[in-house]
């Protein structure tokens, strides 16, 4: 029993390590790139495009990745995904061409995509039920630390091109070295073969209520990232003090995290849902009504962040409470395939509404369709397949 819990302890903490780094570099490579493209003359167009190789990577391996996590199992698609990441980590200051970076920032979507899929899966799927919230509420927070050390490695550009990637590359090294020592797991088979889309299907039906958690998570994401900085500007706040408030959605979602997970576990994944959903969007809702006051904002998009920053990890564990563990990657595919769609979506309704409505729009619905969301609780009853 104690080899066991041992064997499991050593599982997880290396897992964890594993999305600190691949956040490490997400973090890092987002950033520093840009920056190098700007610095050879590349227009600001121009990078946007290059930037979006890596989502483009990320969305299309979805579709995919689900086949070879089944048939060879975790541990060797997380490898690959971490060679891949390494590989172009080498490549990239190599060889300063926009062309070159883009088949190479698709390489670095791919390996990110396989990895995460892989260890979000594994950890659901390993852990016991009332541990389940805060395992992956550590999984949530592990990738935040690392996005948000990522960007540090851009100081060791004084050392040389070289030394920012070769850095970030020695850590996977590492982490892979630890990973070898794992006990490779595969997902658990139905006892009878179904097509995917009847798998879909019955995911769907069972766990519409947790899944459409992801959607709204890359929704509100890529919504704040994108267009409250025009919020900001619109209103007449400082640019300087838009960099100030911008990650603050984001911190209130590290530091709830876990106690959310936590909190999960014991009272049920379905009413912390419904209670963040509903005091996040007072939350949103509310931001208009501070105007430019520093302060109020900070506390607004805070409590929204703290309260609807971990969607995506509880969505994931409530689906993996209520579905057969066989259906369990089923289930992690539509959550990042809706996770990707909400990520394009953000920018473009939050970018639409701040044009054709008005500059508080884009507030008001993301307080809208979370309440909404919240309330869609009282109609959902989980069942079993």
């Amino acid at each position: 029993m104690a080899l066991k819990l041992l064997r499991s302890n050593y599982q997880l903490t290396t897992l964890i390590m594993v999305i600190i780094v691949a956040g490490m570099s997400q973090g890092m490579l987002l950033p520093l790139l840009t920056i190098l493209l700007d610095r050879s003359g590349i227009s600001t167009g121009a990078n946007g495009v290059n930037a979006a190789a890596l989502y483009i990577g990320i969305f299309a391996t979805m579709f995919i990745i689900e086949k070879p996590v089944r048939r060879y199992g975790y541990k060797p698609v997380i490898m690959i995904g971490m060679s891949l990441i390494i590989i172009a980590n080498c490549l990239f200051p190599v060889w300063q061409q926009v062309g070159f970076w883009f088949v190479l920032r698709l390489l670095v979507g791919i390996g990110d995509s396989a990895l995460h899929f892989a260890t979000q899966l594994w950890i659901v799927a390993s852990s016991p039920k009332e541990k389940r919230g805060r395992n992956i509420s550590l999984y949530g927070m592990a990738y935040g630390v690392g996005f948000s050390l990522g960007p540090l490695g851009i100081t060791l550009l004084k050392a040389g091109i070289w030394v920012p990637f070769m850095v970030t590359s020695a850590f996977f090294l590492l982490i892979l070295l630890l990973l070898t020592r794992l006990k490779n797991e595969k997902p658990e088979r139905a006892e009878r073969a179904e097509a995917a889309h009847k798998r879909a299907t019955t995911v769907i039906s069972l766990a519409w209520f947790p899944l459409i958690t992801s959607l709204l998570f890359g929704y509100m994401e890529a919504a704040m990232n994108s267009n409250f900085p025009l919020y900001g500007l619109r209103i007449g706040i400082s640019e300087s003090t838009i960099g100030l408030l911008l990650p603050v959605t984001g911190i209130g979602g590290l530091i709830m995290q876990l106690p959310l997970g936590i909190w999960s576990d014991r009272v049920g994944r379905k009413p912390i849902l419904m209670g963040t959903a509903i005091v996040g969007a007072l939350a949103f809702s509310c931001v208009p009504f501070v105007g430019t006051n520093l302060w109020g904002l900070g506390l607004c998009l805070g409590i929204a962040g703290g309260m609807v920053g971990s969607f995506f990890s509880l969505g994931l564990a409530y689906a993996a409470d209520i579905l057969p563990r066989h259906l369990l990657p089923t289930a992690n595919i539509i959550a990042s395939i809706q996770y990707s769609v909400g990520s394009i979506i953000g920018p473009l309704v939050g970018g639409m509404a701040l044009h054709y409505l008005s500059v508080f729009s884009i507030f008001y619905f993301l307080g809208l369709v979370y309440l909404l969301f919240g309330l869609s609780g009282f109609i959902f009853k989980a069942r079993t397949a």
